[in-house]
Formats: structure tokens, sequence, C-alpha cells
């Protein structure tokens, strides 16, 4: 590890520490297939989750908020509408934004929406997997449902392609996690394959990203320690694990019992730029 990639680490330490001593609030407009499973990782990070999609509270909620999560998995047109308006309040606020393209790829609807959120706000960090990415930037990958079932030829130009074009922050996870903001590279080492046998990790995720980016401004760097303290949360609840469903309170148990000095000693962010 480099001195850089240590300071990466530190920083990742420090960030968790934040969320805990400030306990954000983070406004959520997410899919209805896991949204217990968001809000409760969003808690056990230390932040309070609040999940608000009408349209006639949106702003006011969003106005409240030390960041916005915007997840399109269950997508309806009333739902863009509210995440457009929460958006706007964000960017007016200059509160982070992150938004997930749920199954981007698969249909008309959720790739045209994805772009939309896009091109209309300001978005902090886009997080999704590699077919998702990929349908978003016209660069390839597949999705079947909302799973990636082929992936990218070249990540790292396609984050930094998109993360220029849009001015944010692009995390491509996978087995590693490739993020830029267009010029600076990361990747992200931690993780378990176990991750792939639950419904809603990747959600999971993106609701950690938005805690980290409510206390970390450099989103690239809140991006990365966040896919870090999941991914290590990950590989400890896979050493007690039997199977998929105990996978899944041990990686509950384990971000709730996440410490700084732990997740600074074992966070695996690269340097790639």
């Amino acid at each position: 590890m480099t001195l850089k990639e240590k300071e990466f680490a530190q920083r990742a330490g420090q960030a968790l520490e934040l969320i805990r001593a400030n306990r954000p609030l983070v406004h959520h407009i997410t899919n209805m297939v896991v949204m217990n499973d968001t809000a409760n990782v969003t808690l056990h990070m230390g932040a309070l989750p609040v999940m608000a999609h009408a349209p006639q509270e949106v702003a006011e909620m969003a106005g409240l908020a030390g960041a916005l999560v915007l997840n399109i998995g269950t997508l309806t047109s009333e739902w863009v509408e509210s995440m457009l308006i929460a958006g706007r309040r964000s960017n007016e606020r200059e509160i982070p934004i992150v938004l997930d393209p749920v199954g981007a790829g698969a249909t008309k609807l959720r790739t045209e929406s994805s772009l939309r959120l896009l091109s209309e706000l300001q978005i902090a960090v886009l997080r999704g997997n590699a077919g998702e990415i990929g349908a978003v930037a016209g660069t390839g990958g597949e999705v079947r449902g909302v799973e990636s079932i082929r992936g990218l030829d070249d990540p790292v130009a396609t984050a930094m392609t998109l993360a220029r074009q849009y001015k944010t922050v692009v995390a491509i996870t996978g087995v590693r996690d490739i993020l830029s903001d267009g010029e600076r590279v990361f990747g992200v080492d931690n993780g378990h394959h176990w991750l792939s046998t639950n419904t809603g990790t990747g959600c999971m995720s993106t609701a950690i990203i938005g805690a980290f980016c409510a206390v970390e401004k450099d989103y690239l760097i809140a991006a990365a320690t966040a896919l870090a303290c999941y991914g290590l949360a990950a590989e400890i609840a896979a050493k007690e694990a039997k199977g998929p469903a105990s996978f899944k309170v041990a990686l509950l148990d384990s971000l709730y019992n996440m410490t700084p000095a732990r997740l600074a000693e074992g966070a695996n962010i690269i340097d790639l730029t």
C-alpha cells in the first residue's frame, strides 16, 4: 500500500467517525423492493434515513437533508417528477445527490429517466453495475431485468468519460470497483462474492455512499470510502455466514459494528490514476 493509499484508508475511518458523530439525515427516493434494507444500512452506518416520495413533500424534506439518494428500481412517472423536485431543491442547497440507475439498459423508460436525471440535475455520484453504467454511457454492457450480464471492455475509460460529460463521480461496482471524477481514478478491492446472493446489495451500497457524501465533500473519496466500508463489512460477514440468509444478517451486524479504526485498517482503496 502506497503512502497515498494509506491516507485514503485513514480518511475513510475519519469519515465514518463523522457520520457517527453528526448523524446526517439522508433522504431516499428509492425502490420498494429494498426500501427497508436501504433504510437499515443507512441507520447502521450512523446516519438517519427518511423515505419520502410524495411530490407534495419532497422539496421540504430535501431542504432538511444532508444528502439525497435517488434509486429508479421501481420506477413510475410520478416518482421521476418527485426526484426532479427533490433534486432541484438539493442543488439549490448544494446538497449531494447520489443516483442509482437500476436496470438502465433493460427498458427505454429506465434508460431515458436516468439520462434525464443526469441532464437536469447536478449529480454528485452515479453508482451502478457495469451493465447499467454502460447503458447510460452508450459504451456497451448488457442488463437483463436489473442484473448486469455483460460488462464493459474498458471500465476506466467509460468511468472517466462519463464523469467528465456530467461533471460527476462515476462508480462502477464489481469484483473491483472502479471510480473516477474525470481526472482521478480509484479502485476498491474490498468485497465478497456472496454480495451477489441477495437482492438489493447494490442499492444498499448506494445508500451508504449517500451517508458518506453527507460528511465528505470530496465525493470521489466519499464514494470510494463508502464502497470500501461496505466491502469490508461483507468480508467480515462471510467468515461467519453459512449461506445467503445468514450472510445478510451478518452483513447488517458487521456494518453496525464497524469502527473507524477497523475501517482505516481494512480499507483497500487503490490509486489507479
